[in-house]
C-alpha cells in the first residue's frame, strides 16, 4: 500500500558532542557539521539530502542544541527556521524526541515519522528509500516502534545490537527479543555467528500518536503539563515553554528510556549497507582500504611498511609514516592525537577526560 508522502516526517538528531571523533570533531563543531570526507557536504546535510529524496522538505526537522543552531541555520538555508528545535541545554535523545513528537503532531495528527542520527553512512541509497517507504507503511497500519536492524560484518563491541524475535507478518519485520548495549568483542562475536542478531542503526519509526503515548507512559510529563496549560498553544509559545521546562526531562536515551521498556517493539532486517560515522574504527571498517589496508581522509600522507591505519590530518599538512600498525593519526587545529585503533572509543572518551582536567576546554 502507498502512503501518502504529506504524512511521512522526518527528526534528525544533531545535538550531540561528537566526542567520539576527536580531535576532528570538537565541541565548538561537531563531526555532524563536518565535511568529514571532503565531499562538499557535511554529515548533517548528507542526511538532510537523503531523506529530502523520500519525503517533502518542509517535513523534515533537525534536533539540536542552541549552541549549534548558527550551523544548522548555515547549512540548511532551505529550512524554515520552525523546522529547527534548538534545545537550551544538552540532553539525551529521548527529550528531543519528546519536543519534536509533540511538534509534529501539532501539525500532522496523522504523521508517521522516522528517527535518524545525523551522523550514519548509507551505501545503497535504493534499497535505503525501500526499507524506509516500507517502515513507514507498517507503522501507518500498527501501533508500534520500528527499529531498522543492519546484519552485523563484523564483531563491533562498539554499536548496539537487537535480537530478533517471532516473525510479524510483514515484509522482513520481526519482534524484538532483546537490545544489548555495546557488548564486549567475545560476546559480539557470539551475536554475529548466531543469526539472530542485528546492529541497532539508531534509526527508528513509528506513528505519532503512538509514539506520543509512549513517550508519555515513560518520562515526565513536561509538554503534556503544557498542552493542559494551553491547549490552543503557537509555536513560538511552545519554545518559549520549552527553553523553561527543558531541564526537567532526565539526560535518558531513545533506546534504554522507551524502545527497550515499550511492548510493541519491532525490527526491520535492512539491507543498504549502513555504517555509523560516530567512531574512528566505524569509519575504518566503512571506508575503501588501500593496499596495506590503510584508510586515508583526505589527508596527504606518505606511507612505508605502514598497515591498518586510519589518517585524518588538516589541508596542506603531509605525514611522512614508517612502520605503523593499528593506529588512529588525527589531528584538528591544537591536537594531535595518535592512537590504538582497535576499541578505541573507550579510550577517546578517557582522553578527552583527562585533557579536558589537565589543559582545559581549549583542547575540546
Amino acid at each position: 500500500m502507498k502512503i501518502d508522502k504529506r504524512n511521512s516526517y522526518c527528526v534528525i538528531l544533531a545535538g550531540g558532542k561528537g566526542r567520539r571523533l576527536w580531535p576532528c570533531s570538537r565541541e565548538s563543531q561537531p563531526k555532524q557539521f563536518l565535511d568529514f570526507f571532503g565531499v562538499g557536504r557535511t554529515l548533517l546535510q548528507q542526511t538532510f539530502d537523503r531523506f529530502a529524496k523520500i519525503m517533502p522538505k518542509e517535513n523534515i526537522f533537525i534536533n539540536t542544541n542552541v549552541e549549534y543552531l548558527p550551523w544548522v541555520k548555515e547549512q540548511l538555508p532551505e529550512l524554515n527556521e520552525d523546522n529547527i528545535l534548538a534545545e537550551p541545554i544538552h540532553r539525551n535523545t529521548a527529550p528531543s524526541v519528546a519536543w519534536a513528537a509533540h511538534r509534529i503532531a501539532h501539525i500532522n495528527p496523522y504523521a508517521n515519522v522516522i528517527v535518524t542520527p545525523a551522523d550514519q553512512m548509507v551505501l545503497n541509497e535504493e534499497a535505503f528509500h525501500n526499507n524506509i517507504n516500507e517502515g513507514l507503511e507498517f507503522v501507518h497500519e500498527n501501533n508500534a516502534l520500528l527499529t531498522m536492524g543492519v546484519k552485523p560484518t563484523r564483531p563491533e563491541p562498539g554499536y548496539g545490537y537487537i535480537q530478533i524475535g517471532d516473525y510479524a507478518d510483514f515484509d522482513d519485520i520481526y519482534k524484538v527479543k532483546s537490545f544489548t548495549e555495546k557488548p564486549e568483542r567475545d560476546f559480539a562475536r557470539m551475536f554475529m555467528d548466531s543469526g539472530e542478531w542485528y546492529w541497532n542503526t539508531g534509526m527508528f519509526l513509528s506513528n505519532v500518536h503512538y509514539l506520543g503515548m509512549c513517550l508519555y507512559k515513560f518520562l515526565p510529563v513536561v509538554l503534556r503539563n503544557f498542552d493542559e496549560i494551553k491547549s490552543d498553544w503557537t509555536i513560538q509559545e511552545e519554545v518559549a515553554y520549552v527553553q523553561e521546562k527543558f531541564s526537567l526531562y532526565p539526560n535518558l536515551s531513545i533506546d534504554l528510556g522507551i524502545l527497550e521498556k515499550s511492548d510493541n517493539v519491532y525490527v526491520k532486517k535492512c539491507e543498504f549497507g549502513w555504517a555509523d560515522m560516530g567512531t574512528w574504527h566505524g569509519i575504518y571498517e566503512a571506508m575503501q582500504k588501500s593496499n596495506d589496508d590503510n584508510v586515508i581522509i583526505n589527508s596527504d600522507t606518505i606511507l612505508e611498511d605502514s598497515h591498518n591505519n586510519i589518517i585524518k590530518l588538516p589541508e596542506g599538512k603531509l605525514a611522512v609514516i614508517n612502520g605503523l600498525d593499528g593506529y588512529i593519526v588525527a589531528e584538528k587545529d591544537n591536537v594531535l592525537l595518535i592512537c590504538k585503533k582497535e576499541d578505541s572509543s573507550a579510550l577517546i572518551r578517557k582522553y578527552v577526560t583527562e585533557v579536558q582536567i589537565k589543559k582545559g576546554e581549549k583542547f575540546i
